[in-house]
């Protein structure tokens, strides 16, 4: 027995050693260069390649079955001058006793100088799509009427396979290799070159450390990149779960989106990808772009289907206005140019293909915090979504600064006023000065094309709101757009003690945009209201404002809005007064000037008090007038009728100042007041620019000589009374009065 087993192990070594004799034999003897046309057949007619050979085959058998293939082309049958890749040199070797048990032993796997030639037609086919399709002639009709070969599978049961194929590979080396893709109907080319790829060895459910570096380019928009991956992948077959553990990866972008500015970036984290669950996850997410630094979570669900992303972000504070700068995005001229300087946002994601949501989103914003949600629901239609509370913002900080042309018409408009107040009328009393014709800017306020685009629905709620240097408190908006109809559903909130609401809408559809908007004020201080907007004028009105109206305008800036400014408004001012205009002086000086006499009193008090302030205005073509000024004023009442020139910043008002019967002495005696003088109303005409308030109104000396005349009738008619007594008719004495009288 032990003889026998000595003689068989001889008898295999035997075996082995002439199988090996004949492997170096076949080697030898067998050279594939002599067979290139046979491949060449053998490619056309099992894969429908056109496999052209240009340089030298080299093989072995055994125990590797190894192969070597140095400058060959590849393309596909139907368009062989194509080519779909070029290989300066490819080489592998396979172990031959492992391929029996359905493992791949390699050694290390090299291919350099890799070129694949990729591209759509017009039609939408890529020039790959023919590939590894056998060339088959079209069946006849015998072949067509024969009816398939029956299969022991069941209809919709899984097909057996074979045991699953292990891979085991020394290593991967990829260099200087290039993709090109190009799309004919769209025009648009993709391009990878420069590709460097190097793996350790390949085992499944081991680490396979890797490395992959390259360039990208693409011409519809123009960029190009530099990037660098690495990290372990690990992977299963059988669970269809692939790993990329402590991935990397980092590089360059530029281009015209960027203004031909450099990006730089770094992505890190740990990602999985589960085709079995289909799902795919991005864990200990580590992002930067510049200045930018971000930390986050991603899954991917339904990866099949329509791809739902899920998760968190955190971006630390950041410049914001600095890192679009560096990428050739600067930001418009704003009021503040510290502003976005300090920007930090922590929120969870949700995300389609289509859609992107921001949700418990927690932004601050150069020291104001806001949160809520934030959502674009359509990335083709910009449909912005947005429900945001907020402890405080100033929203001047990010408006335009205030336009040059502006300050230059402030500065015409006092010129005017202050070379208008030096000329005079009859050598003594000054002219009013002249409105001003550059009151308002003709450049555009709104970018039209951009309105029509948006898609947005905003609900807005912050404790603390500057607006137009106003201090808003507890402020909500609501706004709707879309097709270039804006809808503002209301702004509300708390203003100096009071309460503004203001309802809208506009209609940006068209090149001559329509306006229409519903102010109301409560209770709001008019003097703080008026200092706040223009703090370098002093107000010319005091006291607490009711404000309705129903305007209207058209136009896309500041002059053809008022130009067209139309509707209707009520206003009522309670405790107030008019600043620099004591009317009491006025009226005293009048009172002395009817009595003959000249006023010795001195008029600290430089304000008229008023009890309350009242009328309603018709505002057509920028011109609002007023037919019923009413105001109550301690011992007078005032009567008013006029027009407010918006389009000029003027005025043109008619005030009637009557006695309500104060019968108590006045200091000075000049001003005492007759019996006579009660009821009768004493006329001021204000007239000139509208920022001249109170000082713009003075005595109408015409109305004055006609009360003169109408007193010094009444005391003549007195006298007839006494000297006729009852010795005349009642008719000749009316006569005689009316005489008188003229």
């Amino acid at each position: 027995m032990k003889a026998f087993g000595k003689f068989l192990g001889l008898l295999l070594l035997g075996l082995l050693l002439v199988l090996i004799g004949l492997g170096f034999a076949l080697t030898q003897l067998f050279d594939p260069n002599d067979y290139k046309d046979e491949i060449r057949q053998l490619a056309r007619d099992k894969a429908n390649v056109e496999l052209e050979l240009k340089g030298e085959i080299g093989w072995s058998l055994f125990p590797w079955l190894g192969l070597e293939l140095h400058d060959t082309r590849v393309a596909s049958l139907t368009a062989p001058q194509q080519p779909l890749a070029d290989i300066g040199m490819l080489g592998f070797s396979v172990r031959v006793l492992p391929l029996l048990r359905r493992e791949i032993q390699m050694s290390d796997i090299r291919i350099d100088g890799l070129s694949l030639q990729l591209s759509r037609d017009e039609q939408g086919r890529g020039n790959w799509q023919d590939l590894g399709r056998p060339a088959r002639p079209a069946p006849t009709a015998a072949e067509q009427a024969t009816p398939a070969p029956a299969t022991d599978t069941p209809p919709g049961a899984a097909k057996k396979t074979g045991p699953t194929l292990k891979l085991n590979i020394d290593s991967l080396a990829m260099s200087n290799a290039r993709i090109d893709y190009r799309d004919a109907k769209s025009g648009q080319s993709y391009t990878l070159e420069g590709i460097d790829l190097r793996t350790g060895a390949i085992r499944e459910g081991a680490s396979i450390p890797l490395t992959l570096k390259g360039y990208f380019g693409t011409n519809q928009p123009i960029l190009r990149a530099r990037g660098e991956l690495t990290g372990s992948l690990r992977f299963d077959t059988a669970l269809k779960r692939y790993q990329l553990e402590d991935a990397n990866l980092k590089g360059e972008l530029s281009g015209a989106p960027l203004a031909n500015q450099t990006l730089t970036f770094s992505a890190r984290g740990q990602l999985l990808a589960d085709l079995a669950a289909q799902i795919a996850e991005w864990n200990s997410l580590k992002l930067t772009a510049n200045q930018l630094s971000a930390l986050g979570e991603l899954k991917v669900r339904d990866l099949d289907k329509t791809p739902q992303l899920e998760g968190g972000l955190s971006i630390a504070e950041f410049d914001l206005r600095a890192l679009l700068e560096s990428l050739g995005q600067p930001l418009p001229t704003m009021a503040d140019d510290k502003a976005l300087r300090r920007v930090a946002l922590v929120s969870g994601l949700a995300a389609t293909p289509s859609s992107l949501t921001l949700q418990d989103l927690k932004l601050q914003l150069d020291g104001s915090n806001l949160g809520g949600q934030l959502a674009i629901a359509d990335f083709s239609r910009r449909s912005l979504r947005a429900q945001l509370k907020g402890d405080s913002l100033d929203l001047d900080r990010y408006l335009p600064p205030p336009a040059k042309e502006a300050d230059a018409a402030s500065a015409t408009r006092k010129a005017e006023v202050a070379g208008s107040g030096q000329a005079t009328g009859n050598g003594s009393t000054p002219l009013p000065p002249k409105p001003t014709s550059h009151a308002w800017s003709d450049e555009p306020l709104l970018p039209l094309e951009a309105l029509r685009k948006l898609d947005a629905d905003v609900a807005l709620n912050i404790n603390h709101l500057v607006l137009r240097k106003l201090p808003l408190e507890g402020a909500s908006l609501k706004l709707r757009a879309q097709g270039g109809q804006i809808e503002l559903g209301g702004l509300n909130a708390g203003l100096f003690d009071g309460r503004i609401a203001l309802a809208g809408s506009l209609d940006a559809r068209g090149d001559n945009p329509q306006w229409q908007f519903a102010p109301q004020l409560s209770d709001i201080p008019l003097e703080r209201l008026l200092t706040t907007l223009k703090p370098q004028e002093k107000a010319p009105l005091r006291g607490n404002l009711q404000l309705d109206g129903r305007l209207g305008a058209r136009g896309n800036s500041e002059k053809a809005l008022i130009d067209s400014l139309g509707g209707n408004a009520s206003f009522v001012i309670d405790n107030g007064a008019l600043a620099d205009a004591n009317l009491e002086q006025q009226l005293c000086r009048g009172i002395a000037t009817l009595n003959r006499k000249m006023p010795t009193r001195e008029f600290t008090d430089k304000d008229t008090p008023l009890q309350e302030l009242r009328g309603s205005l018709q505002l057509r073509d920028g011109v609002a007038s007023n037919q019923d000024l009413r105001a109550r004023i301690p011992g007078l009442t005032a009567n008013g009728k006029g027009d407010i020139d918006l389009r000029v910043l003027g005025l043109d008002y008619r005030i009637g100042l009557v006695i309500e019967g104060d019968q108590r002495e006045m200091p000075d005696p000049a001003c005492q007041v007759n019996e006579r003088y009660v009821g009768l109303e004493w006329p001021v005409r204000c007239r000139g620019p509208l920022e001249l308030g109170a000082k713009a109104c003075r005595l109408d000396q015409d109305g004055l000589g006609k009360i003169a005349a109408q007193l010094a009738g009444e005391k003549l008619t007195e006298k007839l009374d006494e000297k006729l007594g009852d010795k005349v008719s009642p008719e000749l004495k009316d006569a005689l009065k009316n005489l008188f009288k003229r």
